[in-house]
């Protein structure tokens, strides 16, 4: 009990001190995407890959800012040219493209640093996420991946016990670098050892993983 609220206090304070501080950030990167890109600053509220797995299994729409052509999640299904994609999210170890060809010039720098993830504070300040826990699943994604990577189904029940991080143990320790079985296993470590201090660990490392954008794609 006593954790939960200092962690609720530490995020809705959190979220507004960060949204002040990368300001200059966020307009910036809100400016760039304007007038490189055709299309909305956030992700679209229609892309399935904004559809994400709060705690306790709830879906919530995920803000990201918009890395990707408009329409990214149709083009992968319908577009022959981006049918590699749909192969490799399904076949590859972490769910996650190498050389997307659907990011733009801007949306791989902001990918790289971790800028695009900035909205997420919003999903901090409606109680969805946390600013420290597990990575916010697709449904399809965890769908898929229990599949390829059998007897992970009771990490997957005990990541789902917290909710979602922007920052999170996996992420300063390698991101899309670690496939899902390793990945699912340290969110699950991460859900069973919660504590104040371990997220102050977390929060301390991760500056270094947004500057090297080691592991991002």
């Amino acid at each position: 009990m006593f954790y939960t609220v200092v962690k609720r206090l530490i995020d809705f304070v959190g979220a507004i001190l960060l949204l002040l501080i990368f300001s200059p950030v966020i307009f910036i990167t809100a400016l760039l995407i304007a007038v490189t890109s055709p299309g909305p600053i956030f992700v679209e509220k229609t892309n399935l890959h904004m559809k994400r797995l709060g705690k306790g299994g709830k879906l919530f729409r995920l803000y990201k800012f918009r890395s990707m052509m408009v329409k990214a999640d149709v083009l992968e299904r319908t577009d022959p040219r981006f049918h590699g994609v749909y192969i490799e999210k399904r076949t590859g170890g972490n769910y996650k493209v190498m050389n997307d060809p659907r990011v733009t010039k801007v949306g791989k720098f902001i990918r790289k640093h971790s800028i695009d993830e900035i909205p997420q504070l919003i999903n901090v300040l409606r109680g969805e996420m946390s600013i420290v826990g597990p990575r916010p699943y697709l449904p399809e994604e965890i769908k898929e991946q229990k599949k390829k990577y059998p007897g992970t189904e009771k990490h997957i029940k005990e990541m789902l016990t917290v909710k979602p991080g922007i920052t999170g143990f996996w992420q300063v320790t390698g991101r899309s670098e670690v496939n899902f079985d390793r990945r699912i296993e340290m969110d699950a470590y991460y859900a069973r050892k919660k504590s104040v201090l371990l997220d102050l660990l977390v929060l301390l490392k991760t500056p270094w993983a947004m500057i090297s954008g080691k592991g991002a794609v």
